[in-house]
């Protein structure tokens, strides 16, 4: 998680390319950026499509993750945008106690940005999708046990949609099936107790008419009484975790009312750079470890040395919970 954040510490399109960052195009975004006046932080990017790039977020009103997807800003993908809202809001309503197995719309809004005015669309943030599931399996397959589970969420969903709703998804394959959590617990921001990421100095914030503009936010003034007793402990635990000088509240407290430091910032630096020794030690550690079994495996086992090797993977895999919901209805059709 580290990594990636240090990585999308810019404009991100190292993915989906840089030639749709422009009129009618992708809506260029920076981790920490703010949407709909602040309500919603960008921590991550989780992912990107033909129409649209999705980024994970902090939720400042509800104190939750999401998934915030922003769509491009030509017409015809608004229009596409508008109609999968409907959609969206029709599944909702018809599964208030959330067991049709199908992801949730919390929210969504108009952003206006530099390539034009974008529909942004929030989710409930999910984990893993399939394809991951594949992978960590080194598409060997898994588990006819495992596969049962799987294909009754599945079915859980597609019933729903077809008989209660009339609805064809149309794009069902393992990208479209997200898991409730990740695979890896580690990699799980609600689990890994990863520092959130909250809007810098001067931080460009989304109004829901559309209007952009430029803010200057102050660490004190965005949060809560407990939001910042609950920043406060994570910085205390990131300053011990880390071995240094142990930081005690009221320094922490001073710093933020007088508006010299963002503890948020230091905090995030700080367990950064503990991350990123930790993962050193240990990359040092496997290769004196594995260094034989490495030069054996071959290349689609070293694109799968992130994920771990091959029996950490197999020991996440049994242990991950395996319910999961159908997600994308932006191609889905109404059999009517």
């Amino acid at each position: 998680m580290a990594e990636d954040r240090n990585e999308l510490s810019d404009y991100t399109s190292e993915d989906e390319g840089t030639e749709d960052y422009r009129q009618g195009g992708y809506h260029s975004v920076r981790v920490g950026d703010s949407f709909k006046n602040g309500c919603y932080v960008v921590q991550s990017k989780l992912g990107w499509g033909h129409f649209s790039t999705v980024w994970l977020a902090w939720d400042t009103q509800k104190l939750r993750y999401v998934a915030l997807k922003i769509q491009k800003s030509a017409r015809h993908y608004t229009e596409a945008a508008m109609d999968e809202i409907k959609i969206l809001k029709q599944i909702a309503e018809g599964d208030p106690d959330d067991k049709k197995e199908v992801v949730k719309l919390l929210d969504h809004f108009k952003h206006s940005g530099p390539n034009g005015q974008h529909v942004c669309m929030v989710f409930e943030y999910l984990g893993d999708n399939l394809l991951t599931v594949i992978k960590y399996s080194d598409y060997r397959g898994i588990p006819l046990h495992m596969v049962k589970k799987i294909c009754f969420h599945i079915l859980t969903g597609l019933d729903y949609l077809h008989q209660q709703l009339s609805i064809i998804h149309t794009d069902l394959k393992p990208e479209n099936v997200l898991l409730l959590s990740m695979i890896d617990p580690s990699k799980d921001p609600k689990r890994s107790g990863a520092p959130l990421i909250l809007p810098t100095a001067k931080n460009k914030v989304a109004s829901e008419s559309g209007a952009s503009k430029e803010v200057k936010t102050t660490y004190n003034g965005d949060l809560t009484k407990n939001q910042k007793k609950k920043i406060r402990k994570k910085a205390k635990k990131a300053a011990q975790d880390c071995g240094g000088k142990e930081t005690s509240e009221d320094e922490i407290d001073s710093k933020t009312n007088n508006g010299f430091e963002n503890p948020v910032k230091s905090v995030v630096k700080s367990r950064r750079d503990c991350v990123d020794e930790k993962e050193k030690r240990s990359e040092a550690k496997d290769k004196l470890t594995n260094g034989e079994e490495t030069k054996d495996n071959d290349e689609e086992d070293n694109k799968g040395a992130r994920r771990g090797n091959r029996t950490t993977r197999q020991k996440l895999l049994a242990d991950v919970d395996l319910k999961c919901k159908l997600v994308d209805f932006g191609k889905c059709l109404l059999d009517i």
